[in-house]
Order: C-alpha cells, then structure tokens, then sequence
C-alpha cells in the first residue's frame, strides 16, 4: 500500500509499504477514503522530532470502510464506514469507563510513562503505524471505531476523528458561564472549531479571537468571531489591554489556548527547539524528555487575559519538561487550568446529533484545501508555511 512516511525533519514521502495485517482479536483493518492533516502533525515535522524512526506512518484523522475485523470486533463488520479516533482505547478498563480514554490502562505506554496509544505519533505514544495510508490497522477496535451513515460525503464525519472531540472539549474544559465571554487564542482548526462549539452551545455571549493569518481572521470573523490581529500590536501588553478595554477591565471569563507548542512570540523557545533537532536522535530524545522547552507566548497570553478566577483551557499540544510558568500570577490570579488530549468517544455521542443537514458547525465547507494522498509532502510544507489560505487539508488515497 502507500502511505506518508517520515524520514527526518521537514521531510515526509508517499512511499510503498507491506499491508497492515490482524494481530489480535481485538484488531480491524480499515480502507481509508479520507484523513486529515492535523497541526499535531507539524510538530513532528519540527519539534518532536528525537522522538521519530525514519519510516513512522504518519496521521491519526482517518476513515473509511472495514474491510475485516477479528473475532472479539462485534460492533462492526466488513462494509461498514467508520471514523477512527486518533487514541487507541480499550473501553472497559477504570479510565475509559471514566471517561478518560486518553488515559486507557490497557493500551497506556508505560515505557515512557505516558498515557495511551496515539495512531501516527511518536514512540512516546507507541509508534502505532498512522492513518495517512491506503489501509490502517486498527487496535482496540471493539471500542474504538465509530459507525457512521452511508451516502453522505466524508467531510460531514471525518472530524470526529479529532477535530470536534478536541474542539468540544476544549469548550467543555473552558466552563464559560452563561452570557459570560470566551477568548480563543489560535484560530487554525481547533480554535476555529471551539468558537463554533461555543457559538452552537450558547453559552458565551461574546467570543473573542486572537490570531496572526489573515485567512483565518477572516473566517472567524465571517462566524461572528470579535477577532483581533497579532500584528496590529507591537507588544503583548498591548493586545493585553485592547482587550481588557472590551471587558470592563475584567478580562474574558474563559481562555481557550489552541496554539501550543510552536506559538508566534517566543523566539528563545523556537532557537532551543531548533538547537535540539540538530542534535543526533537518541542525544536529543534524552535532552527533551529532561529539559525540553515550549514557546509559550500562547500560554503567557492566556494567563495575562483570563479574568481572576477564570478558566484556562489548553487544547494545543505541549510538550517541554523545563517550563519557567509565572506561578505567582496564576496563584494569585486563582486560574483554573484544565488540559489534555480530547476524549474522542466521551464526547462523540454529544456532538453526533449536529452532524445533520442543517450542518450547524460547518464541517461541509471546513476544508480549506483537498489533495490525493500522493501529494502529502506539498501538502505538508504548505500548511506547515501557511501558505495558499491551508487552514485545514484532508487527503484521500
């Protein structure tokens, strides 16, 4: 089959592969007909790096038809379309059933004492073979794959995958009060995602949003979004102060980071990131794992702005060990700090019923851009460069 490889950083190629096989009872194999290229995937493009093997199967935003399951798959058969959640669970283990499949003890990589298997993303997460593929095996998938319907196209349910989960729980997380206002600081998939998730779910009167792409702006704006443009402010301090103006001074009830790791802003943290890729595999896989650094002018925004006793909400992806936060300032702020990768089944049954034709959350026209998997490697430097308006790419094989 073809699939997306990485070979090193800023390197990826459609390369032939053997065809996933059944291991285990519990496996299926499933046809992809569309995936997704996630911001999640440019960190390893970049930052993660150490923590690759030249020839990773990339992609963790799949679906498409079962082909054929193991004896232990009842819930699905062959024919079946289905989306793929990007966190390989087992469904009955004490997290799962406690809605916190992230943290599955099953499939939890304890090698790395991280939480569960990840399709597509680093050892870290078990080196699980991607979705950016022709065909993908599917662990744990008495549990984990969700049917979808026939005769609608892919982009009404391929976001299941990640995409609404995260964005949903990003909102969730947030705990904005009703009529009360909700900041989103990145506006790429996510961020533009959680601000429909808010505006479908009513409960923030006001949500304002906080990126650089003129593209995105533009989106968000056209969605009701109060939008204010990074480079139309010298200092942070000054957006800082734009929009307390907005408040009354408060500040936003809740803060959405949707950027992570890779955040506009943080010059010393981008130097020590690209310091470490230099570094050979193993060296730098050791330095990260003890002394990794984020670019956090996302997160520093985000305590600046939220209102004292309000909510931050991280939903992009961090990954340093040797954070310098400002600890004073969330104590004495009294922040809430909730984060973590999106429970992809915990949420899914929420947010099926606004999958109809009505299509409230515009997931019909939420791809920017559709390209044949053969084309990955453009595809992969143009969103990374943010290029040609690419906010979101699917990719069909």
């Amino acid at each position: 089959m073809r699939a997306v490889t990485w070979q090193g950083r800023h390197d990826v190629r459609v390369e032939t592969v053997p065809d996933p096989i059944l291991k285990e009872p519990t496996d299926a194999i499933v046809r992809i007909t569309t995936t997704g290229l996630c911001g999640s995937d440019l960190h390893l493009y970049e930052v993660l790096t150490p923590f690759m093997t030249p020839g990773d199967i990339l992609g963790h935003e799949p679906m498409g038809i079962v082909e054929e399951t193991g004896p232990e798959v009842t819930h699905i058969k062959p024919g079946d379309r289905v989306v793929v959640p990007f966190q390989i669970a087992c469904g009955h283990c004490w997290m799962c059933r406690s809605g916190l499949p992230t943290q599955c003890e099953t499939t939890q990589v304890a090698e790395h004492g991280m939480g569960a298997e990840l399709f597509g993303y680093t050892k870290l997460y078990g080196a699980v073979a991607g979705g950016q593929a022709e065909y993908l095996r599917v662990p744990q998938a008495q549990y984990g794959p969700i049917k979808v319907p026939e005769g609608v196209h892919d982009d009404r349910f391929v976001y299941l995958s990640d995409v609404l989960p995260t964005a949903w729980q990003a909102v969730e997380y947030a705990e904005v009060p009703r009529g009360g206002t909700l900041a989103v600081l990145g506006l790429g998939p996510i961020g533009l995602m959680a601000c429909r998730v808010a505006k479908v779910q009513g409960l923030a009167d006001r949500v304002i949003g906080v990126d650089l792409v003129p593209e995105r702006l533009r989106r968000a704006r056209a969605d009701g979004v109060e939008v204010h443009d990074l480079n139309d402010f010298s200092r942070q301090e000054d957006l800082v102060e734009a929009v307390l103006s907005t408040t009354g001074g408060r500040g936003p009830d809740a803060v959405i980071d949707a950027v992570g790791t890779e955040a506009h802003g943080s010059p010393l943290g981008r130097t020590a990131q690209r310091a470490t890729g230099l570094l050979p595999r193993e060296w730098a896989a050791k330095l990260t794992e003890k002394a990794g650094v984020d670019r956090l002018a996302a997160l520093r925004l985000a305590i600046a702005l939220v209102r004292r006793g309000g909510t931050i909400s991280l939903s992009g992806v961090y990954g340093g060990m040797a954070d310098p936060l400002p600890l004073m300032t969330m104590f004495d702020k009294q922040i809430q700090l909730r984060m973590g990768q999106a429970n992809v089944r915990r949420w899914a049954d929420d947010i099926f019923p606004l999958l109809t034709d009505d299509d409230p959350l515009g997931v019909d026209g939420f791809a920017t851009h559709r390209v044949p998997l053969e084309e990955a490697p453009h595809a992969y430097e143009m969103f990374q460069r943010k290029e040609d308006g690419a906010i979101k790419v699917l990719m069909r094989p």
